[in-house]
């Protein structure tokens, strides 16, 4: 089992981080460049959380089917519910803090649990590099956030 934990900082109040984050509508991939919306789908959706597959090409295509739970404030909740790599036990967990001056603080902590060759391979070198490749991935997307227009 894998784990990285990555920190950012956004201009935006942390309401905006979590709506571009469950906005699971067109334009998803603007923000967060590893969704891909062929592998987007939406199953079910409730007020606070949300199953959804999404992937990426990543190391050969990695899809996962995720349920979001957005329930607790300040906190998002992906937890993995069946992948082609990671599954069951693994999560993502975003925790946003208000930094006082309308910004937020950003805390991903990632736990990956293999459930292939594939999943092991990828647990393997995220292991290496993954709190550099999350983080990275991460601040690409607050700065996407940041420049794109706030909802009206």
């Amino acid at each position: 089992m894998g784990r990285a934990h990555v920190r950012a900082h956004g201009t935006f109040p942390p309401e905006r981080f979590v709506s571009a984050l469950v906005d699971f509508g067109p334009g998803r991939s603007e923000v967060w460049g590893n969704s891909d919306p062929r592998h987007l789908a939406v199953h079910d959706r409730g007020d606070t959380w949300a199953e959804v597959t999404e992937g990426s090409g990543a190391g050969g295509g990695v899809w996962q089917r995720l349920r979001y739970d957005w329930s607790t404030p300040g906190q998002v909740t992906l937890e993995v519910l069946d992948s082609n790599a990671f599954g069951p036990g693994g999560s993502w967990t975003y925790r946003l803090e208000p930094d006082g001056a309308g910004g937020t603080d950003i805390d991903l902590a990632v736990v990956r649990v293999p459930c292939s060759l594939k999943g092991r391979v990828l647990d393997v070198l995220l292991g290496l590099g993954g709190s550099r490749y999350f983080a990275r991935d991460l601040r690409r997307s607050v700065r996407r956030l940041e420049q794109s227009r706030a909802p009206s």
